[in-house]
């Protein structure tokens, strides 16, 4: 499978971040791709104001994944029930523009100073899985990649190559967190990771995809671009015959510990401080 990573320079402006994203993936078509994975939050930076926004992106995006037909994995952002918040949400369609399913992140960015709960609700649901051109494929979303549980799950459920949608702060040493957090995933889940990260200010970019020995076999700088890169089922067999770390696990062992720490005194850390309005994650 050829999977395109489009790093785009999204905005406030829906439909310019539309027209963009249709380029995208007209450009990854014609580079042979069977997926385009644009960024989380890709329909806007920020959430939106209530309108029905969302079903209207996504029916651009199964008209634009119909027309080249490459299946299409992006981020945006869904109206939730309570008013003036949103669900940060990444849909997957094939390349018939059918719906494969919908994720909304379940770890919300509250960290490094910003508070991405006071506008977004998390998702509740466990991370998304389908199956495509032969290969399966997992999402999860930006700051869940902190969380080696999500990517686990994943794994242990069959999963060859994780999908990442992100708009990674800048900051420092983040860039040096994201590309050792995604490489780190793979690794020890023997699998692909595919992250597409946002491009410009206040972002990192920095997309990549990844094989499952932590090897970039593709990797973006800050600017936006497109990316295209393999996914080699051979070589994730041979990885793992060679690291059979998923087979090696000891669940047994692994849910006593986790009783024994579900039971100790909660963390007593400081609350961090409030994220500027309508700036993700």
């Amino acid at each position: 499978m050829r999977i395109a990573l489009a790093q785009l320079a999204a905005g406030s402006d829906k439909q310019a971040n539309l027209r963009r994203t249709v380029e995208l993936t007209a450009a990854a078509a014609a580079a042979g791709a069977g997926l385009v994975l644009l960024p989380e939050c890709s329909m806007a930076v920020m959430p939106p104001d209530g309108s029905p926004a969302a079903v209207a992106y996504v029916d651009a995006l199964r008209a634009a994944a119909r027309d080249r037909r490459i299946a299409v994995v992006a981020g945006i952002y869904e109206r939730a029930e309570e008013p003036g918040r949103a669900h940060n949400t990444v849909v997957a369609l094939d390349s018939a523009g059918a719906l494969l399913g919908a994720y909304r992140k379940v770890h919300l960015y509250d960290a490094f100073g910003h508070r991405e709960s006071d506008r977004v609700v998390p998702g509740v649901a466990e991370p998304l899985r389908f199956r495509l051109d032969g290969v399966e494929l997992g999402v999860q979303t930006c700051y869940d990649v902190r969380f080696p549980e999500p990517t686990r799950y994943l794994a242990a459920s069959g999963a060859e190559v994780v999908l990442l949608p992100a708009a990674w702060l800048h900051g420092p040493l983040k860039e040096a967190h994201w590309e050792t957090l995604v490489r780190a995933r793979a690794i020890e889940n023997g699998l692909y990771v595919a992250a597409a990260g946002m491009a410009g200010r206040p972002f990192t970019g920095c997309s990549m995809l990844v094989d499952p020995m932590g090897v970039a076999v593709v990797r973006a700088g800050e600017a936006e671009t497109l990316l295209v890169g393999e996914v080699d089922l051979d070589r994730l067999r041979a990885v793992r015959r060679t690291n059979p770390g998923l087979e090696n696990r000891r669940p047994d062992l692994y849910a006593r510990w986790l009783e024994r720490t579900a039971a100790a005194p909660a963390s007593t850390s400081a609350a961090p401080a409030s994220t500027p309005e309508g700036q993700p994650h």
